[in-house]
């Protein structure tokens, strides 16, 4: 396997901070993501569409987004649930304004997750994502999808794999800039990610890409990264410090952590773009904002 570059998708300001306990100040945000283009990230979850009363951690996400710099060569991107969710992202490019560049969808791949998540059965999800999907085309906006809980439920237990593909087979139609899979409470392990990724790069072709969004709740996040990038996957979703976790998924822990991705990529001759001494020091800035060390193994060890 010759090594080749991937494209790194920072999560941080969006998946890693959605669960803390206390509010972070839109200020320390927006420094947040400061210092995460400054150590090379170009793409950029910055905030989710969500109601402020489910996840209050997201209930400036138009302040954050109104007050982002205007760097060119980045990618922001706001994460929806629903077709209102959209609208609020379209709102922050009005009056010559940039706002986000592209909006996240989510399918989930479980009838009670995804009741408990959005509201929604895996049918309803279907035809609720591919209107998204159509809807913010038809208003010049570009869209992805992420298909959560693919690696398993924490209320059904396992995803058959079927589920998942027919799944990304409908959301294949409406042509999508990429579709992810997520390890949304961590379950996964590394046969599994290459072994699924591999069928939907199979399904996929060289049409659609795909990206990867692994959670480390049991240790496995960046073996099952590895597995992910040798099926194929080019774009992987990372969290400064392994932060993040989901409101809705109990005992689910954060993303795996940039630094540590960047690390075993990086080692293993693959280029990230990420300077990792710089992101090592953004790790080091936030813990003493939250008041405690971060999960990344690689910060720590630094």
């Amino acid at each position: 396997m010759v090594p080749q570059n991937i494209e790194l998708v920072e999560v941080g300001p969006r998946d890693g901070l959605q669960n803390e306990p206390d509010v972070i100040a839109t200020d320390v945000k927006l420094a947040m993501i400061g210092r995460m283009i400054d150590y090379g990230a170009r793409r950029l979850e910055v905030a989710s569409f969500v109601h402020p009363q489910r996840v209050p951690q997201m209930a400036d996400a138009e302040s954050v987004i109104a007050a982002l710099p205007d760097h060119k060569d980045c990618t922001y991107i706001g994460l929806v649930l629903n077709k209102r969710g959209v609208m609020r992202a379209l709102a922050t490019r009005e009056g010559g304004v940039r706002g986000v560049d592209q909006v996240g969808c989510v399918i989930v791949a479980s009838d009670t997750f995804g009741q408990k998540n959005q509201g929604q059965t895996i049918a309803e999800g279907v035809a609720e994502t591919r209107a998204m999907l159509r809807f913010a085309r038809a208003e010049g906006l570009r869209a992805q999808v992420t298909i959560s809980a693919a690696f398993g439920c924490p209320f059904e237990g396992a995803v058959k794999h079927d589920t998942v593909l027919a799944i990304a087979d409908e959301m294949a139609i409406e042509a999508p800039d990429e579709i992810a899979l997520a390890d949304t409470i961590g379950v996964g392990t590394p046969w599994e990610a290459g072994e699924l990724f591999g069928k939907l790069g199979a399904l996929l072709g060289d049409k659609i890409p795909m990206r990867a969004h692994f959670h480390n709740t049991r240790g496995t996040g960046i073996a099952n990264a590895w597995e992910a990038y040798k099926a194929g996957v080019r774009i992987f979703d990372a969290s400064l410090g392994g932060l993040g976790g989901c409101p809705f998924a109990p005992r689910a822990t954060g993303n795996i952590a940039t630094e540590d991705l960047v690390y075993m990529l990086e080692r293993s001759g693959v280029d990230t773009g990420i300077d990792l001494d710089a992101a090592i020091a953004a790790n080091k800035w936030f813990a003493q904002v939250l008041g405690r060390e971060l999960p990344s193994a690689v910060a720590r060890a630094a």
